[in-house]
């Protein structure tokens, strides 16, 4: 497979990629929609309709950084190949779907960065990574929970001293409606964020193929493709992980929902436009975290938490392990 690949081959290959852009929604779909469904602002069915729309047009608001790191800034785009790509993409589906079947709300970002890794290791060694790409993206697994976290318990203190005279009643009907502003502001930052990952590894495919002219760039066929596939996953759900995010971790006011996702958006915004593959699911933790920690250390359930915290370490070195078996096996029929 490390060969040019026919049609058919290629065709397929950028199916599996879309696959898994796909899981990438459903398994990340409790995101966007944990803390309105855990607030009872919206129910599961119409918050997934939601936050699948605004996933899909994310693409209308940021441009495609993200994307070129993952294409470019985690191994070197000389040793790419099909066998890598295919091997990667074998690395992130197999431990999403892990994690989606225990119900453990890990990362398919570092799981995606994990199997480049794996498989272009596999591949050239050490010397196929570009440190400096995935040194931002490893200084991401723990600034984005901690940013989101500082923002969403900030945004907890000032908000409670701006609405400290408003009687509960007045409170809790506000920030229901100004719900629907933070989660279509955090569907906006997962859709933007995640999905071009995906892009990035169709795009890099398609160059090492010589099928990009002009130099490496994400053509608008592949946008369109991966921010559907992406938006679809979201509607089929992760009801799995739903009730983990939004109520295992601690219970949820629509004040502190408002603030958790505004806080989370906030962090996804701003690693976004920078071009850093940020963990949605590491960034809405923290900032759950963050929320329950304004009201009180002992609202977070520390237990839950520190089991995802176990899940985040292992999933880059799970999912390279993986990535890394999946390119010795095509070997074996190449």
């Amino acid at each position: 497979m490390d060969a040019n690949l026919t049609l058919p081959l290629l065709y397929g290959l950028i199916a599996v990629a879309l696959l898994f852009d796909f899981l990438n929604g459903l398994h990340d779909a409790a995101n966007s929609i944990a803390t309105i469904v855990s607030t009872r602002v919206l129910r599961p069915q119409y918050a997934v309709l939601w936050a699948a729309f605004f996933n899909f047009i994310a693409f209308l608001f940021f441009g495609l950084h993200v994307a070129d790191t993952i294409g470019r800034g985690i191994v070197d785009v000389g040793i790419i190949s099909p066998r890598v790509i295919f091997g990667a993409l074998t690395g992130a589906i197999a431990w999403n779907v892990i994690t989606w079947r225990l119900g453990i709300p890990s990362s398919s970002s570092h799981a995606l960065v994990g199997g480049i890794l794996g498989a272009g290791c596999a591949k050239a060694g050490l010397s196929a990574v570009v440190w400096s790409g995935l040194g931002k993206t490893l200084a991401a697994i723990v600034l984005s929970p901690l940013i989101g976290l500082m923002l969403a318990l900030v945004l907890v203190l000032v908000v409670s001293w701006v609405f400290a005279r408003k009687t509960p009643f007045v409170v809790d009907n506000t920030f229901r409606v100004l719900q629907f502003v933070s989660a279509s502001m955090y569907s906006l930052g997962h859709g933007g964020n995640d999905a071009q990952k995906t892009m990035g590894i169709i795009a890099v495919l398609l160059y090492s193929q010589g099928l990009l002219e002009g130099g490496f760039h994400v053509p608008f066929w592949v946008v369109l493709s991966c921010q559907l596939a992406m938006g679809l996953g979201t509607l089929f759900g992760g009801w799995r992980i739903v009730q983990t995010m939004g109520s295992k971790i601690t219970r949820l006011t629509p004040m502190q929902g408002f603030c958790a996702e505004t806080g989370g958006a906030i962090t996804l915004f701003l690693a976004t436009w920078l071009g850093v593959p940020v963990s949605t699911t590491h960034t809405i933790t923290g900032a759950i975290i963050g929320v329950g920690a304004a009201k009180r250390v002992s609202a977070v359930r520390w237990g839950i938490a520190g089991n995802i915290v176990v899940a985040w370490v292992i999933t880059i070195p799970a999912s390279a392990a993986i990535a890394a078996l999946g390119y010795a096996l095509v070997g074996l029929f190449g």
